[in-house]
């Protein structure tokens, strides 16, 4: 298959399930229930499993291996980070029914944001090879910063991008249904804009570690660029499924960080010995493996 012909037919695909996503699936806007949500997920992951067949299939075993591991370890921290979209919801009061269409555009803003980041550090690795040292480190710094961690909290005032667009366009002070900007004296955002801010800025700190995760694993642009793709749009179904179970896995966090240490390790070591894909899938797959395996075996006390 021509290698341009798929970057077309790959984002036609990606537009079109978003298309269908919210232009008609959730037309009108409505709360997300559990067997719907885990309907989504399942199917999100059974496209995953067919991508990586075909890629079997394209390019061999080693790719279909590599995008296996990326997209593993891009969906496992995004679980995590599925927790502070949580609270972020519960501190703005967002409404069930308009959690879906915020998620539905922070995504969107996340593919872009992931593409730039995917390609620039793509091209910096390739250019000048001591930045893979530079991202190794960065992941065994967050790690440890996450299995220190006790608990998260969220100051969305602190945020920076949202004080100075609360400085540059007035905010009303009530929800208007699922609008982003009202008119009135002028044109006023509404409180569900400045959640997507917040949600969107959030995952733009997300993505410094998710992103040079995978280019751990292979620099091949169209497996680090799939893998996430796949990962981030399965990622608003799998909040809705995990919404109101996500609190139990608590040792998750800890699993969490040993893979960024471990991705980070393997980073700072490739220039002395090259850790396998399928070892690093399955290190990965085994640590998130135990980690929930840990928090259903001991439920974490109220």
């Amino acid at each position: 298959m021509n290698q341009l012909l798929f970057w077309i037919l790959f984002n036609v695909f990606v537009l079109a399930m978003l298309g269908l996503d919210l232009g008609v699936l959730h037309r009108p806007a409505h709360t997300v229930k559990f067997r719907e949500a885990l309907a989504w997920s399942g199917m999100w992951i059974v496209l995953a499993s067919a991508f990586a067949v075909l890629v079997y299939f394209w390019h061999g075993r080693a790719a279909a291996v590599e995008f296996t591991t990326g997209y593993v370890i891009e969906l496992s921290l995004s679980v995590d980070n599925l927790f502070i979209f949580l609270l972020i919801f519960r501190y703005f009061r967002v409404a069930p029914n308009h959690q879906h269409k915020v998620l539905f555009w922070g995504i969107v803003g996340a593919l872009v944001m992931r593409a730039v980041f995917i390609l620039v550090g793509i091209g910096l690795i390739r250019e000048f090879h001591w930045v893979t040292y530079l991202f190794g480190a960065f992941l065994v710094y967050s790690g440890i910063k996450l299995f220190r961690e006790e608990g998260k909290a969220i100051e969305p005032e602190k945020n920076p991008v949202l004080r100075a667009l609360r400085r540059w366009i007035p905010v009303t002070e009530d929800y208007h249904g699922e609008r982003f900007f009202v008119r009135r004296a002028g044109l006023y955002a509404t409180p569900l804009f400045v959640v997507l801010v917040v949600v969107e800025t959030t995952d733009l700190l997300f993505a410094t570690d998710s992103i040079p995760a995978v280019l751990a694993i292979t620099l091949k642009a169209f497996i680090v660029y799939t893998s996430n793709v796949f990962a981030v749009l399965g990622l608003r179904s799998m909040y809705f499924v995990l919404a109101g179970m996500i609190e139990a896995f608590h040792y998750l966090h800890y699993g969490l960080s040993a893979v960024l240490i471990f991705i980070g390790a393997k980073m700072l070591a490739s220039h002395y010995y090259q850790i396998p894909t399928g070892v690093a899938l399955g290190v990965v797959a085994g640590v998130l493996l135990i980690s929930v395996v840990a928090s259903l075996l001991k439920p974490q006390e109220v």
